[in-house]
C-alpha cells in the first residue's frame, strides 16, 4: 500500500470516527507533539498530520482540497 493511500485511509477514519471539536484538539496536539520531534517516540511527521487533521474542520481548506482532488491533483 502506498503512502498516499494510507494517508487517505487514515484521514477518512479520523473524519468518520472523531467528533469535529475533538478533531481540532487532536490536530493541535499532533502539531505540539511534532515540535518536540527530537524525542524518541514523537517525530516531526506529526506536524503535517496534525495540520491535515485540523484542516478537516476548516471549510475553505476542505473546499480547496476537494477541488484539487476533482481536478486530478493538479493546480
Amino acid at each position: 500500500m502506498t503512502f498516499k493511500a494510507r494517508l487517505r485511509r487514515t484521514l477518512v477514519r479520523i473524519r468518520q470516527r472523531v467528533p469535529p471539536g475533538f478533531r481540532t484538539l487532536l490536530g493541535l496536539l499532533l502539531v505540539a507533539g511534532g515540535i518536540v520531534g527530537f524525542l524518541p517516540v514523537l517525530g516531526f511527521w506529526m506536524i503535517p498530520l496534525g495540520v491535515l487533521v485540523v484542516g478537516l474542520d476548516v471549510k475553505p481548506v476542505v473546499r480547496r482540497f476537494r477541488a484539487w482532488r476533482a481536478g486530478g491533483g493538479r493546480r
